[in-house]
């Protein structure tokens, strides 16, 4: 989810700035695989700095320049190359992505950094990869924490975690620990969540610089029923099985919260507000604020977020959270129409509906707003990008 600031101007003011197009078919002509050459949907925007970075979901990833209004070059530099996500790594200005290649049957992934001056030059060759070290394929991964400038990797043929620095990609150190089943990332510490046992799971807390180990303990389970989630927010432990009521415990004390089943039923993804104390959880077209007392804090109003797929909101890539985390760009339904939708501006704290988003003019005769199917919110440049089912980028600005 990405940073922003209020918009210097009343944010209702938005209107398109730009449609910028991932689609050409003279650049991805003599792209392999053929189907990096079809059209798809947008599924991840990063901006930074007058450059926007799309992916989309056949994993073409392509870079804009938004004052010439064009685009500056493909990021897929090599044959059979298929981009999976993409990361802006503040720390050292670099884009990295994360791919797989058609060589080894798309099983493994593969890293790059590039600075944003190469690319900016149409030089993403100049990229240099990342954690070659590494056996990235499946169940293997790599995850980028913003927060603590770190990064996470998991090499699937020796079970081992590292912690990488993400301002010079120098490995830290390195978990061997096969008990090991997840690790969860907050600010300055990690949470390491060991094999579940019969009616008990195995929990340990560490600094995330240096991994030295704060705190070990073993939190006790119903036996029988799967664990729907754990999730870490500094010294509390959300934690939730099949048909049971969620608990917060604070790890500190060992005091427990209960919430009611039927008050908080299992979300489908979370977001942290690590400024304002508080948690949303997305389910269906619903998004809720809790704090840790386990109080709900508040419900929006007017907002039903518009996805397309199954019937759970799984990823947030419709979501805009600024940097004081008051504030939730995102988009909804438009009211009671079904097929249509807006981008909706609402008070995090009040669930207030501040402003709803919709084009002044059609953008080639279409809705500017129908489809979206990815959002980002540029914090130094007050814009909002949104991506659609076609593979089209719009900007808006005040």
């Amino acid at each position: 989810v990405t940073g922003v600031q209020t918009c210097a101007l009343p944010i209702s003011s938005f209107d398109l700035f730009c449609e910028l197009d991932t689609w050409d078919a003279d650049m991805t002509k003599n792209l392999e695989p053929a189907f990096l050459r079809e059209r798809s949907r947008v599924v991840e925007i990063v901006g930074t700095q007058g450059l926007i970075f799309t992916l989309t979901s056949c994993g073409l990833c392509v870079a804009f320049d938004i004052e010439k209004k064009a685009r500056i070059c493909l990021l897929n530099i090599t044959s059979g190359e298929v981009v999976r996500s993409l990361f802006f790594n503040k720390a050292n200005n670099h884009l990295i992505t994360v791919s797989v290649y058609r060589e080894d049957k798309f099983s493994s992934l593969k890293c790059r950094t590039t600075h944003l001056d190469s690319i900016r030059r149409g030089q993403p060759e100049h990229g240099v990869p990342l954690f070659a070290t590494e056996s990235l394929h499946w169940p293997g991964f790599v995850e980028f924490d913003d927060v603590n400038q770190k990064i996470l990797t998991f090499s699937a043929t020796n079970r081992v975690f590292k912690i990488w620095d993400m301002i010079n990609y120098r490995p830290l150190y390195a978990l061997n620990d096969p008990n090991i089943s997840e690790i969860k990332i907050s600010p300055g510490i990690m949470l390491l969540i060991y094999n579940r046992q019969s009616s008990s799971i195995p929990l340990r807390i560490l600094i995330i610089e240096d991994g030295t180990v704060l705190k070990s303990f073993t939190h006790m389970l119903h036996r029988g029923k799967g664990v729907d989630f754990i999730e870490q927010f500094n010294e509390k432990l959300l934690i939730k099985q099949q048909d049971e009521n969620l608990r917060i415990v604070d790890v500190q004390d060992g005091t427990v919260v209960e919430v009611d089943k039927s008050v908080f039923p299992t979300p489908s993804a979370f977001i942290f507000l690590y400024e304002n104390q508080l948690f949303l959880t997305f389910k269906h077209h619903l998004v809720q604020v809790w704090n840790f007392k386990g109080h709900l804090v508040s419900s929006f109003e007017d907002h039903r977020l518009w996805y397309s797929g199954p019937s759970t909101c799984s990823n947030t890539s419709n979501i805009a959270i600024n940097s004081k985390q008051d504030t939730i760009i995102s988009y909804c339904l438009d009211g009671d129409n079904a097929s249509g939708g807006a981008i909706n501006v609402s008070s995090i704290l009040s669930g207030k509906l501040l402003a709803r988003i919709k084009p002044k003019a059609k953008s080639n005769g279409v809705d500017a707003v129908h489809g979206i199917t990815a959002l980002f919110y540029d914090e130094e440049r007050n814009e909002i990008y949104t991506g659609n089912r076609s593979g089209v980028v719009h900007v808006w600005n005040c």
